[in-house]
């Protein structure tokens, strides 16, 4: 299991990209923060909602459904995690 609050947003960007690249075979050279999950990685649907089950296995969190719902890009994944870490208000 990952530690989120002991990672930096550095850190949780290669996490998610290493992800990705075991998932589903992608070219980590061709990753980046700005990659469009759906436009540029041809990621579909169920593979998100694979990936949202993966990442809670790997963080002991759940993304909330209407972050969830919000992701488009790689960096949206790290800030979701990222905001993860982040104290209830």
């Amino acid at each position: 299991m990952i530690a989120l609050n002991e990672m930096s947003k550095d850190q949780l960007q290669t996490c998610v990209i290493d992800l990705l690249v075991e998932m589903f075979e992608l070219d980590k050279a061709n990753l980046s923060a700005d990659s469009n999950l759906y436009a540029d990685l041809d990621i579909d649907s169920i593979d998100a909602v694979d990936l949202a089950v993966k990442l809670k296995q790997l963080t002991g969190k759940r993304l909330q459904p209407e972050v969830f719902k919000t992701i488009r890009t790689i960096g949206d994944v790290v800030d979701a995690l990222a905001g993860m870490t982040e104290p209830a208000a």
